[in-house]
């Protein structure tokens, strides 16, 4: 038969009309259906894919024609193997390896979402619909803590899909559409701005002076005392410690290439104070580089009575808020936390409720013009005399 149905889950070719695959027994979409047309004239043969049955057809009259009359040049136009998504991925993983920190999400959320719907797919049998019925059943669906798949993580998935696509066309193994360009993404406010009130951050303090671990103090307070995230601070060694010029080399950071990053005293006081023999500043077991902090951070925050959602990244944006709210330059807070667009650092920075108060009682003090004193005028007058 010159056209046969294509099964994209097992990859196998069925008659025209089957209902369903007999190797599988995977039943046939009604839309989304993908054809093989495969038509032999005089010992050469032509095999082409399409999407719509009607196209299939054409396809097969035009080969057909062109090979009887000898005008079809099997050398130009050799058939295209199958690119599924899978074969994408496994040439995409390598390369995340090396240009992506965040690899191990996308292997998470590929093995987890993507590769049981897509995977064994060619890449121009995913339509955009597809994608939409992915996030439709995201939403639908709840994660391992019995929640709402959050849109970030519906966002993430499209996100690798559309970067699976545009490196396949860039490595020259796809010439086709990206499906993703019709998608919608969804919008994300992850914007989320904490600080602590005075209250909150004496009780924090209060709790650090009395813990019994204090190499958790230590991280802690050296957090607070810096705005550093948790990750550059677990690679610190003391190697990267300069005391003399209050500065500390934070070793591939976020942002990309290493930075020195500068300190205040206090903060070096209490690197002064640890007592390690491990080449870490912050060591986890057996003196190797500390991999987490969640347990120890949890038992603090709980034990100072801040709220259940402030993260221990909190500490950042409290760093980035009291120095906003005293009124250092947000040009210099950037340089603190080592963004490298002040945009981000605007996100961070919000000032505090009480210091928006606080101007707002000093506004009026500021606008009203200030009445002239007695002394004043009098001088003036005095001046005035011949």
């Amino acid at each position: 038969m010159a056209i046969q149905l294509y099964c994209q889950e097992c990859r196998a070719y069925v008659p025209l009309f089957s209902k369903k695959c007999p190797k599988c027994s995977a039943l046939f979409p009604r839309e989304g259906r993908k054809y093989r047309v495969d038509v032999t004239v005089k010992g050469k043969r032509v095999t082409r894919f399409c999407d719509n049955l009607t196209i299939a057809r054409e396809v097969e009259g035009t080969i057909r024609g062109d090979l009887v009359r000898g005008e079809y040049e099997i050398a130009t136009h050799k058939t295209q193997k199958i690119v599924t998504l899978s074969d994408v991925w496994a040439k995409y993983l390598p390369w995340a390896k090396d240009h992506k920190k965040s690899w191990k999400d996308d292997e998470l959320y590929y093995g987890k979402h993507i590769e049981p719907r897509f995977g064994k797919k060619a890449l121009d049998a995913i339509s955009s619909l597809d994608i939409e019925r992915m996030k439709t059943e995201m939403k639908k669906s709840t994660n391992r803590n019995g929640k709402p798949y959050a849109a970030q993580t519906i966002k993430h998935q499209i996100v690798i899909l559309r970067r699976l696509y545009n490196l396949a066309r860039k490595w020259g193994i796809y010439q086709g559409e990206n499906p993703v360009n019709a998608v919608q993404i969804p919008r994300v406010n992850n914007e989320k701005t904490e600080f602590l009130t005075d209250e909150e951050s004496e009780s924090l303090f209060k709790v650090l002076d009395e813990w019994p671990c204090r190499d958790s103090v230590a991280l802690v307070t050296f957090a607070l005392l810096t705005g550093l995230r948790r990750g550059e601070i677990t690679k610190l060694s003391w190697d990267d410690v300069d005391f003399e010029r209050n500065l500390v080399v934070l070793r591939d950071p976020k942002p990309g290439k290493d930075q020195n990053a500068s300190v205040s005293n206090e903060a070096l006081d209490i690197l002064r104070s640890l007592d390690v023999t491990s080449q870490y500043v912050f060591p986890g077991e057996n003196g190797e580089q500390r991999r987490g902090f969640k347990g120890p951070w949890q038992r603090i925050r709980k034990a100072a009575g801040l709220p259940d959602g402030f993260r221990f990244h909190g500490l950042r944006h409290h760093f980035a808020c009291t120095l906003v709210s005293s009124g250092k330059d947000l040009a210099i807070v950037k340089e603190l936390l080592h963004h490298k667009d002040i945009r981000t650092t605007q996100r961070y920075a919000h000032l505090k409720p009480d210091a928006i108060k606080q101007a707002a009682l000093d506004s009026a003090a500021l606008l009203i013009p200030k009445p002239k004193s007695d002394k004043v005028v009098e001088i003036k007058r005095s001046s005035d005399r011949p």
